[in-house]
Order: structure tokens, then sequence, then C-alpha cells
């Protein structure tokens, strides 16, 4: 088991490169599956679910190399159409490969997908959107089978802007005969990243980041070359690290509009927050203070991802902050370990009430979902002693190499 030993009572101070974004780089992954030629994709981050994708590729026959931070892709191998269970399994993102394999095949043979344990996450409305546009599906035995002699555009509307189901409905629509208008779609800065990348493929895809999009289907074009956009839930994390620990933190090759309703939280922490083109400065002195009550919701509203360092970062404020949890049932899994360091934090359903305390002490603790790992390694930054965080490889799943990103920022911090 990976353990992350933090070591507290440090302030942060340097400069560090947010690394390219998770959740855009799985999706634009999928979607290699639709190009007609070899697709290099670049600033691709070096984490355990790029790996899972990097494996499901292969196994469907496609060619893939890794060359430092850029990610080659040549699907015209693939001859399978097939995901097995273990690698479902290993990530929760594993579903979005569903849509791109249909619109590529006309079949597609899938279980349900792992990853954190954060609460039902059905995959109700990805099988919908599917279905509108001309896929049988059966579900039987835990498995899920797609069949669609031929896609054809339609109307899928949305109850929910979940982004893995706009993605699906995305790359199924690439392919469908028509067009096809997606309604009430997720409008995170990783839709536009996937849309941008579609274009490049040939797909004439409109509207990411508004009410709807529109997507007429084509034949592939050829390969493609794309530049994943950065990670705003990291860059977001070490603005919190900066705010538990202390310091000075200047984060670049970043979208700072991209995370700016975490910037603002930290802001009303007590932080004093730079904001440039691509970069955005932060300074933290004691004492922090509470903040008004954080709400998740879609984007642009506050990020789920992003709420479990914030609490971590907001558990020494003076006052009481309280957190309302929109998107996730169980995203409060990591309450129980925070309080082995001294937090006091009460959860009542989807709320959790922080009341700051004026100190935190390292402890033995494990982390049980990405996020929630990483809001233990905030906590143990603004703690006295060392903390080891047991479960580490939840948080390698969406951190490239922790430990070394935090030394950069003159934390002593150690994978094992």
């Amino acid at each position: 088991m990976k353990i992350l030993s933090v070591e507290g009572g440090r302030p942060l101070e340097g400069s560090i490169r947010v690394q390219g974004s998770k959740n855009s780089v799985l999706p634009i992954m999928a979607a290699s599956l639709l190009a007609g030629g070899e697709t290099v994709i670049r600033n691709c981050p070096d984490l355990s679910d790029v790996d899972v994708s990097v494996r499901i590729l292969r196994h469907l026959g496609c060619a893939v190399r890794r060359e430092g931070g850029a990610i080659a892709v040549d699907p015209r191998g693939m001859d399978r159409s097939d995901i097995p269970d273990c690698l479902m399994r290993e990530m929760r993102s594993s579903v979005v490969f569903m849509g791109a394999i249909l619109a590529r095949t006309g079949f597609a043979r899938l279980s349900y997908p792992g990853g954190c344990e954060l609460g039902p996450r059905p995959i109700d409305l990805h099988l919908s959107a599917l279905r509108e546009l001309g896929a049988e599906i059966d579900e039987t035995g835990g498995r899920i089978i797609c069949r669609a002699a031929r896609l054809k555009g339609g109307m899928v509307r949305l109850a929910t802007p979940s982004v893995g189901a706009t993605e699906n409905a995305m790359l199924a629509a690439s392919r469908a005969e028509g067009e096809t208008l997606i309604f009430n779609p997720a409008r995170e800065p990783e839709i536009a990243d996937l849309q941008d990348f579609l274009r490049k493929l040939g797909t004439d895809v409109s509207g990411a980041g508004g009410p709807v999009i529109s997507v007429r289907g084509g034949g592939p074009t050829g390969g493609a070359e794309h530049t994943v956009i950065p990670d705003r839930i990291v860059a977001a994390t070490w603005l919190c690290a900066a705010c538990s620990a202390g310091g000075r933190v200047e984060l670049t090759g970043c979208i700072p509009e991209h995370f700016e309703s975490v910037t603002e939280a930290v802001e009303a922490l007590g932080a004093e927050v730079k904001r440039g083109a691509d970069s955005v400065s932060v300074r933290v002195k004691r004492p922090l203070r509470a903040i008004r009550p954080v709400s998740t919701a879609p984007y642009p509203g506050f990020p789920t991802d992003a709420q479990p360092p914030l609490m971590a970062a907001a558990l020494r404020a003076a006052g009481t902050t309280v957190f309302v949890e929109n998107i996730f049932e169980n995203r409060y899994g990591c309450v129980e370990e925070l309080k082995r360091m001294g937090a006091d934090v009460r959860v009542s359903g989807r709320t959790a009430i922080v009341c700051g305390v004026p100190s935190l002490h390292g402890a033995s603790v494990r982390a049980t979902d990405l996020r929630g790992g990483a809001a233990l390694a905030v906590a143990a930054l603004g703690a006295e002693g060392m903390s080891e965080i047991h479960g580490a490889a939840h948080i390698l799943r969406g951190y490239e190499r922790p430990d070394e990103a935090l030394k950069l920022l003159g934390a002593n911090a150690f994978l094992s």
C-alpha cells in the first residue's frame, strides 16, 4: 500500500506549474478511437487513471506510446469492442469509452465502472442519451451491451448536467448521421476541450459552455495533435495547501478563470491573491477566518472536487464554516480521518460544519478516495509533526508525483 508522508509546520514557498487536466485527458483519449490516423495528445499528466486508459486502448487493439508528457494513439488496428471488468473497476471515468467504441464499431460491451466510492453514480443518463441516437442497450448480469448498426442524430435532453453523459453523447453523436442537439449539457471547461479535439478530427460541433451543444456527425479526417488544458482542481488544491501551511505560492501554466470560485473562497479565508494571464500567486498569513457557506454546484459553481481540499484549509480558520455537498452524497468520507488530526467537523446529511481549532497534529490516516486523500495532505501541511496518509494510491489517480510537487514548494514529503 502506498503511503504519503507529510510533515507540517513549514510555510510553503515557491512556484509550481499546473499539470494537465485529468478530467480532460481521459475523454480525449477515448475520443482518439474516432480518429482516422495517429493522434498526439500533449500535456498528459502522469497518473494511474491515465495508465488505465492506455491499457484500455491497447486492449482494444490500438497502438499507444508515451513520450514524456505526450501520448500517441493510433486506432487503426482496433479489433475489439469490449472492456474487461478488471479495467472498468479501476476507474470511474472508464464509462466514457462506451460512446466512442459504439460510434466506431456499432457495438460495445462493458461493465459498470469502479473507482472512488463517492456514492451511487447511475449511468442512466449515459444510456438514455445513447438510446436517443438509436442504440439498443441490454443491461444484464452487471454487463452493458450496446448495439447500433447506424447511429442517427437526435435530441438528447439531460435531466442534470452530467459531465460523463455529455461526453458520451458528444462522442457517439460525432459519428451519427445528421445533427444531434444536447440540451442542458455540462458546461465544465473540460467539455470545451473535448469539443476542440473533436473539431480537429473533423466533427462539426459547437455550443460547449452554453445551454445547447450541436454535433453534426462525420467520418474521421485523419489524425490530430492536441494540448490538454491545465487541471483546475489541482490548481485549486495547491491554493488550499498554501492556505493550510501559510507562505507564498505561485501557480504557472494555469487558466485562472477556470477555478475562480475557489480563488474567491481562499481570498475570503484571508489569502492575498494576484491573478495573471496564466498564473495565480497566493500569499497567506495567519490567522485565517471562516467564510460564508460553500455549496457545490455544476460549473461555474463551486466544484465538488475542490470541496474536500477547501474544507481541510478551513480547519484552523477562526469561526465556523458550513459546506453543503450537492453532487456526491459520500463526499465527506475524509472527515473521520481529519478528526484524527484534531479537526472539529460535524456532518449531517449533505452538510458539514467546520469549527476552527487553534492547531492540528500529525496522525496516521487513510485515504479512501482521490479528493479526500488530497484533503488529508492539505490538512497535514498545516498540522504539527508528521502525518502518514495510507492509501495514497487514490491520490496518484489525480495528482502527478505529489511528493515531488510538495518538495518544490519547500515541504518535507515523501512517498513510500
